[in-house]
């Protein structure tokens, strides 16, 4: 709803926006949470603060300070004074549970050092369109990982947790079995392009990436069995990417880039892509206005200001840029679960 001109603010909306100030305390409360095994000790059952305090080796009462935050976040219910279950939402911090976002959210910590300092710069970004990483860290986010081989480790990590539920969900959503052999351009460790080889056994894949990039690699390949099937290639894809695949698979690259090196990128894949090829793009897709359901696409938009320099997208853009690197847009489909949709292309 557009304000109203002299309408005063709900003190349900003072508090929404408080929420938001203290967004930071609220991730760090998830950690603590986390490392504390609150929802794995809880289980199915309600527990007391005392008890949890005592499974926990904590003081008792800190340990109810910290429930209760977490209660006022909908991640725990206070059935009675000082005793709590688990949400459906707070499910989710169980490391144990199919589906669980814990992994994700300790590996964050790793990339909240590497982000943070830019984002105390988003004013300056703002005002002139510049990313502030540089300006922090005297150098491009990806330079630093290359000089910094345990933030690199850890920035794979956190990428490979981000992508486990899409690897869950892209499988299913699309006839990968139409292929011979799948290239996954920028796929990191290849916890994406392993799930696809996994579901479809007689697909063949192409791993290819920078050598920071595919340091885990090997383990993924070997852990699922994978190392006859798929070849693991160091490269820049701003000079070139593999030929042999009739399908280029790019997921969470081209948010990293403004538009001209996207097109670069992606008039590599063109150069190689055979006839009846596809190029699979995995991003989020912006709505072409402003969607509160999708908080977290535009928050991150903002991080690729100031920390990457890239850009999160709409259909109209996505279109735009295809068709600069001589390729064209045959179908855009919501994949299921967080934010991300499959852009199909062709040869134009």
């Amino acid at each position: 709803m557009v304000h109203d001109e002299g309408q005063a603010a709900a003190p349900e909306d003072r508090a929404y926006v408080i929420q938001l100030v203290f967004g930071t305390l609220a991730a760090r409360a998830l950690h603590t949470a986390i490392e504390l095994r609150v929802v794995e000790l809880i289980g199915d059952w309600r527990r007391s603060a005392t008890e949890l305090a005592q499974e926990a080796g904590t003081a008792p009462q800190p340990m109810l300070r910290l429930l209760r935050a977490l209660a006022s976040l909908r991640l725990l219910e206070e059935t009675k004074p000082g005793t709590f279950a688990v949400t459906a939402a707070g499910t989710l911090l169980d490391p144990g549970r199919p589906g669980s976002m814990a992994p994700l959210i300790t590996s964050s910590g790793t990339m909240e050092e590497m982000m943070k300092p830019g984002w105390e710069h988003l004013t300056d970004s703002v005002r002139s369109g510049d990313t502030s990483f540089a300006k922090v860290f005297g150098r491009d986010f990806f330079s630093y990982l290359k000089d910094h081989p345990d933030r690199s480790a850890g920035f794979n990590e956190a990428m490979s947790q981000a992508t486990r539920s899409t690897a869950a969900a892209l499988p299913g959503a699309y006839d990968f079995g139409r292929f011979h052999a799948v290239a996954d351009i920028g796929g990191g460790d290849g916890t994406l392009l392993a799930a696809v080889l996994r579901e479809h056994p007689a697909l063949t894949g192409i791993l290819y990436d920078t050598a920071e990039g595919l340091a885990q690699a090997p383990q993924t390949l070997q852990r699922d069995g994978l190392a006859d099937r798929c070849s693991a290639i160091p490269g820049d894809f701003f000079v070139s990417v593999p030929q042999g695949a009739d399908a280029y698979l790019i997921k969470s690259i081209l948010h990293d880039w403004p538009d001209e090196k996207c097109v670069t990128i992606l008039s590599h894949i063109r150069a190689v892509l055979p006839a009846g090829g596809r190029v699979l793009i995995v991003e989020p897709v912006l709505s072409e206005v402003a969607d509160p359901r999708a908080v977290g696409q535009y928050l991150g938009d903002l991080n690729m200001l100031v920390n990457w320099g890239g850009r999160e997208r709409t259909r109209a853009e996505f279109d735009a840029m295809c068709r600069l690197a001589g390729l064209e847009v045959v179908s855009v489909v919501p994949l299921p679960g967080p934010g991300f949709s499959l852009i199909e292309a062709k040869a134009a």
